[in-house]
């Protein structure tokens, strides 16, 4: 069983950037798709990007295509998301998961655009 945990969180002006991390326990990470995901304030989970276990296919949201990189680092058992020219929008509860709908997701990290 894959535990997750994700950390890197704060606030931030618009335009800044941040790095979140997501720790996983176990063998198993290496050979796991991996998802971050999103919650709003008042608004339901959000789909943010997915990578494959060898971090060579990424995919994104429409809605940070451009600002975010995900990628992992299978020896450290990591996953990184680094958001750049954050946004208001983007101010949410971030987790990490094994599937996308947030399946085995971590307690998330919270990420605040504000002035």
């Amino acid at each position: 069983q894959v535990q997750l945990v994700e950390s890197g969180g704060g606030l931030v002006q618009p335009g800044g950037s941040l790095r979140l991390s997501c720790a996983a326990s176990g063998n198993a990470f290496s050979n796991l798709w991996m998802y971050w995901l999103r919650q709003a304030p008042g608004k339901g989970l959000e789909w943010v990007s997915g990578i494959n276990e060898q971090g060579g296919d990424i995919y994104y949201a429409d809605s940070v295509l451009g600002r975010f990189t995900s990628s992992r680092d299978n020896a450290k058992n990591m996953l990184y998301l680094q958001m750049n020219n954050l946004k208001p929008v983007d101010t949410a509860l971030y987790y990490c998961a094994l599937d996308e709908d947030g399946g085995g997701a971590g307690p998330g990290t919270q990420v605040t655009v504000s002035l």
